[in-house]
């Protein structure tokens, strides 16, 4: 935004951040919260203290001390954020994912080397964890965490001079003690017991491969009584949904037989072969925005086949007589492949139209543009702060100058139109 533009909606925006900020025990950190996300949506290419400080027109140790040494909890104003942003995206789904932050050096709370999708390879990066309320034309994120590798955790070092390091980058860091090394789908449910207790249950899950393919975060959903759909390998292990387990004759001696499968499972992909082409139907799932010769609507169509499944890992369990929970298995077999490209699991109702299902599949677009917008326009990665606190009070008011440009854009375009 041009200076003038916030201009026009400095008094929106003041409403917005005394509603959010109303935890904040002193007037002074509300005002500086304020300043905050006008640093932060005013045009620049960086939305570090220095530079956003010099275009508002104030010391920068103003803005380093409101987030480094300030009182105030990014969870309080984190939970005005979730609530606020549910009630205006009113989100058909949650989807979780991460982004990473690539970084030089390695002073940054939780930076290693370690493979991001934002870089596509293995970098020097932070990596941060994220749930998102989603609609097909609106999102906002609810909540973060940010990534501890095992390298920063010292109760998993090997040898005590290595622990040693690791504790005093720990106390460098300012990193919570209770803060250890956690898988990232573990953090992601974390972040949906913080939500549930805040008051909020997502209608659906959504997530990649990245989550999908973890046994237990499908199981740690389904125990929170949570549909999802995930994305997940072919080669992910299953029956047929018609597959009976059989219990063999008691022979008379030793324990009795119990009911199980005996034959071997198959695999999603094989699965799909197997049910062949004249299964799939054509789907448009919703409109984008590349209009072609070809496809002057911009429809986003390809072909699915969707078929009744037992996954069967081994860790899941089974019930008293012997079956394996059944879900959707969905697939995409665009024209001209050989063999699908995308398959997803779902505890959705059994009844539910493909259509429905497809579009649901593709609704985690939307964290693509959050995202794109959080780094590119907000600032998401260009923190340079070093302790554990600092970050979360930077992305917390990130996401709040991004739910800020969303309503705007659904209760004003024409103000937004430029942000």
């Amino acid at each position: 935004m041009t200076p003038a533009e916030l201009t026009e909606v400095r008094g929106r925006l003041e409403d917005f951040a005394g509603e959010v900020f109303t935890s904040f025990a002193r007037r002074e950190q509300r005002s500086n919260g304020g300043l905050y996300l006008r640093g932060l949506m005013l045009d620049g290419r960086r939305k570090s203290m220095v530079p956003m400080a010099e275009r508002l027109g104030v010391d920068h140790q103003r803005l380093q001390q409101f987030i480094t040494s300030s009182t105030w909890d990014y969870r309080a104003a984190r939970r005005r954020l979730a609530a606020r942003a549910i009630g205006q995206v009113a989100p058909e789904a949650w989807v979780l994912d991460d982004t990473g932050h690539v970084k030089d050096g390695d002073a940054s709370p939780g930076v290693a080397r370690q493979y991001t999708g934002t870089a596509g390879k293995v970098t020097n990066c932070q990596i941060a964890v994220s749930v998102h309320a989603v609609t097909d034309t609106c999102s906002a994120a609810l909540d973060w965490r940010l990534f501890l590798p095992e390298g920063w955790d010292d109760t998993l070092a090997e040898e005590a001079d290595q622990a040693g390091r690791v504790a005093q980058r720990r106390r460098r860091c300012q990193i919570p003690d209770h803060e250890r090394h956690r898988p990232k789908w573990q953090l992601a449910l974390e972040m949906l017991d913080e939500l549930a207790a805040w008051g909020h249950v997502p209608p659906l899950v959504v997530a990649d491969a990245g989550y999908g393919d973890i046994t237990a975060l499908r199981l740690g959903l389904t125990a929170r009584d949570i549909p999802y759909i995930v994305s997940v390998k072919g080669s992910t292990s299953a029956y047929a949904a018609d597959a009976r387990p059989e219990t063999t004759p008691y022979a008379g001696t030793g324990r009795r037989p119990t009911a199980r499968y005996r034959t071997k499972h198959s695999n999603l992909r094989e699965l799909v072969m197997s049910a062949g082409r004249s299964q799939l139907r054509r789907v448009t799932w919703r409109q984008g925005s590349k209009h072609t010769k070809g496809n002057p609507t911009a429809k986003m169509t390809s072909r699915f086949i969707a078929l009744r499944v037992r996954p069967a890992n081994r860790d899941i369990p089974r019930g008293e007589d012997g079956h394996l929970p059944e879900c959707w298995l969905l697939a995409e077999w665009p024209p001209g492949e050989s063999e699908p490209t995308d398959y997803w699991l779902s505890t959705l109702p059994a009844d539910i139209r493909l259509r429905d299902l497809v579009r649901l599949a593709k609704i985690r677009w939307r964290i693509e543009h959050d995202y794109r917008e959080l780094k590119t326009g907000l600032g998401l990665t260009h923190f340079e702060g070093r302790s554990f606190t600092g970050w979360h009070r930077h992305v917390t008011l990130v996401s709040a100058a991004h739910l800020f440009l969303t309503e705007l854009r659904l209760t004003s375009p024409k103000a937004a139109g430029a942000a």
